[in-house]
């Protein structure tokens, strides 16, 4: 163990990756040789990807899973690559993003913060920005995700856009993000929005309480053939849904959620006094 070098798992994602494969190889007593032979690389790769000389790839992080037995589980290292190949996107939402921007109608529901198709540049770089400090992903990685968003946006302005839906809890316009001059251009932008022609925005007060349906994000898309299509995320998870048993009962539920919210016109309204309070 003279040249072992010492992993620091804290470094970035694939730092965390590096070390999290060294450990599991050497808890199955296995040498870098060893596992480099099982998944068709060189024990020299494999030491690289731990000590982050070399960046994973998808079709190495299969066969890792292959030889360990983790395909399909929590534990699986193409989970792992995924999250640092889209900037820590969840499971299923690149999948999502692809059937949003050919979608006929975009329903969308958040707390806490503005729903990215919302976002301006400003605002998504501060939320990035902040995950930077606490460690999350690195500042490239922050740079991509906001990359990700503008071309997500991007997409939905089409020759015929999707009707876009969305509810706002009053947490989204309340908390403030990246100070007064992006907090204010944010909500000017939310205004924006609502005098499209092919928008509805309303915001969910604080209230109805107990009767908002949702306690995270959701997204309801209509496609083309009319096809329905959900996705709803944790802070950790997130889940895409074509089954139309499972979507319709959000679908029935975010239509609720609009009979108890604000109308469009008290929801500007509501936004307008807020701007008032904003230097």
């Amino acid at each position: 163990m003279v040249n072992r070098k010492e992993l620091n798992p804290d470094a970035g994602p694939e730092a965390a990756f590096g070390a999290r494969l060294r450990s599991v190889r050497e808890d199955r007593g296995w040498k870098q040789d060893d596992l480099g032979g099982r998944i068709g690389y060189t024990g020299r790769h494999v030491s690289g990807v731990e000590t982050c000389h070399k960046s994973p790839t998808r079709k190495f992080s299969i066969a890792v899973d292959v030889a360990l037995g983790f395909v399909g589980t929590a534990e699986s290292f193409e989970r792992e690559w995924r999250k640092i190949k889209h900037g820590v996107l969840l499971q299923g939402f690149p999948e999502y993003v692809g059937l949003e921007g050919r979608a006929a109608e975009i329903r969308l529901f958040e707390v806490g913060v503005v729903p990215g198709l919302l976002q301006t540049r400003e605002y998504a770089q501060a939320l990035d920005d902040a995950a930077v400090e606490r460690g999350v992903i690195t500042p490239e990685q922050a740079d991509q995700r906001v990359s990700f968003l503008m071309e997500r946006q991007s997409a939905l302005h089409r020759t015929a856009p999707p009707m876009l839906i969305a509810v706002l809890d009053e947490s989204c316009v309340r908390r403030p993000v990246g100070g007064p001059a992006v907090m204010e251009a944010q909500l000017r932008s939310l205004v924006g929005f609502a005098g499209q022609s092919n928008t509805m925005l309303q915001i969910a007060p604080f209230s109805i309480g107990e009767r908002r349906p949702f306690n995270r994000s959701v997204n309801l898309l209509t496609l083309q053939d009319r096809s329905l299509v959900s996705y709803v995320e944790s802070e950790t998870q997130g889940h895409l849904d074509r089954e139309l048993s499972s979507v319709l009962p959000l679908m029935r539920a975010y239509h609720q959620l609009q009979a108890v919210s604000l109308s469009q016109t008290d929801s500007v309204e509501t936004i307008r006094q807020l701007r008032k309070g904003t230097p």
